[in-house]
C-alpha cells in the first residue's frame, strides 16, 4: 500500500522594493527582480499554474 503525500499548494505574492516587484511563492521559489508590476504578477502566475 503506497502513501503519497498532498503537493503543496503554490501561494504566490508580489513585493515591492524599491522600483522593483520580486515575486515569490510559499514552495520557496522567488522570480526576478522586475521593473514592471504586470510582469511579477505575471511571473507569479505562470508559476503556480505551472505546479
Amino acid at each position: 500500500m503506497s502513501h503519497q503525500a498532498s503537493a503543496p499548494e503554490h501561494r504566490t505574492t508580489t513585493t515591492e522594493r524599491g522600483s522593483f516587484a520580486h515575486a515569490r511563492c510559499t514552495c520557496g521559489w522567488s522570480g526576478p527582480a522586475r521593473r514592471s508590476r504586470d510582469k511579477a504578477r505575471t511571473d507569479a502566475q505562470e508559476h503556480a499554474s505551472a505546479g
